[in-house]
């Protein structure tokens, strides 16, 4: 594994860092989630036009044919300035399934509008009563020509705005399939929720919505095998994102220590402050190793699940570790809402839950390691 950064994925990181630098500023964050849909549709237009939004994508769909990582590279960037824009949702939970199972005719109707920043699609897979995307209580049923889906979904990502959301469910012979579902189609029901970040989400109940088979995701012996590909590349986007916000957390963190002063002194000099702060650069630096080494298996092709799931563990554990410290070494400005401290706390603590939480993780490695 090479641990440096080659010219091109350089590039990209500093084109992703300009653009978020200067469009996701504080002040324009806030006004953000002041709105009604706390996306921000003007960044998302940048993102398009500087062809980040299409680079793992194929170039035959308005791709630039990069990889996971050039992608993670910009979702970093994001977390770095905690930006209101759905770039896992999209990317990794839809537009990459999409380019990689999906047929002809889906890639063609999807993929080019998402690189665009004309279409936003996201994936439904989480359920109040399953714990696992894989094994989905929702049903698919034959009816016809069509399918029949019934079942209940929660915490989707933008699912209010969504052109498309991919759905998992059982069908009849006990197997998994993914459908591309219109939430605009008889049948559906969205309600609003909103995740601890203020990220819009959504509850879906379906009520024999029907589906047609061209709107079927690979084949219906493939659901759970598109599943696993995709939460391992969601989880990876996290632990990027998650990297982005406690790196920046604690430049934040070492420049207010920098400055506020007690008995004279900057209380960045003070001991307990700077072993606190260089604790926190460790884990940083911790969870930035596993997640590189976790990615670049995947993309090599190499068994990768280990290295997700203990990049998972640092990105849970060092994160909340990070933005903890981040909040605490502000003193009483760091509990204050307004303040844009507070907003890398909420993200980090958002991207923990979608990630399942540490303890979670370990027990999943310490089951790994026992069967060895």
């Amino acid at each position: 594994m090479e641990f440096a950064l080659t010219e091109e994925q350089r590039a990209i990181q500093d084109l992703a860092q300009q653009i978020f630098r200067d469009q996701a500023t504080p002040k324009r964050v806030a006004e953000i989630e002041a709105g009604s849909e706390h996306i921000d549709r003007d960044l998302w237009h940048h993102l398009a036009t500087a062809s980040l939004l299409g680079a793992a994508l194929p170039e035959e769909f308005g791709g630039s044919n990069l990889g996971l990582f050039e992608l993670c590279l910009v979702i970093e960037e994001a977390g770095r300035n905690v930006a209101p824009v759905p770039l896992v949702p999209v990317l990794l939970l839809a537009a990459l399934p999409i380019a990689q199972f999906g047929s002809a005719e889906q890639k063609q109707a999807y993929l080019p509008r998402i690189a665009s920043g004309e279409a936003l699609l996201t994936a439904a897979l989480v359920e109040p009563a399953s714990t696992d995307a894989a094994r989905p209580r929702t049903t698919a049923r034959r009816d016809g020509s069509h399918w029949r889906l019934d079942g209940e979904k929660i915490c989707v990502p933008i699912g209010q705005i969504a052109e498309r959301i991919l759905v998992p469910a059982r069908t009849d012979d006990g197997g998994v399939a993914v459908f591309l579902l219109d939430p605009t189609a008889p049948g559906v029901s969205r309600e609003g929720q909103w995740g601890t970040n203020r990220e819009p989400q959504a509850r879906l109940v379906l009520s024999g919505v029907r589906v047609a088979d061209g709107d079927l995701l690979g084949t219906p012996q493939q659901g759970a095998e598109i599943i696993r590909w995709i939460e391992e590349r969601a989880a990876l986007g996290l632990c990027a994102l998650q990297l982005g916000i406690a790196e920046q957390a604690l430049r934040l963190t070492a420049e207010y220590t920098s400055t506020r002063k007690q008995f004279d002194r900057a209380i960045g000099s003070f001991q307990g402050v700077a072993l606190r702060a260089a604790d926190g650069y460790i884990d940083v630096e911790a969870m930035r190793s596993i997640y590189w080494e976790a990615a670049w298996r995947l993309t090599e092709g190499l068994p990768a699940s280990a290295e997700i799931g203990a990049a998972k563990w640092w990105a849970c554990m060092a994160g909340h570790r990070v933005v903890h410290t981040a909040q605490h070494l502000h003193g009483g400005i760091g509990a204050d809402v307004e303040y844009p401290i507070h907003r890398y706390f909420l993200w980090a603590k958002q991207v923990e839950l979608l990630l399942g939480g540490a303890n979670k993780q370990l027990a999943r490695l310490g089951a790994a390691l026992q069967s060895i």
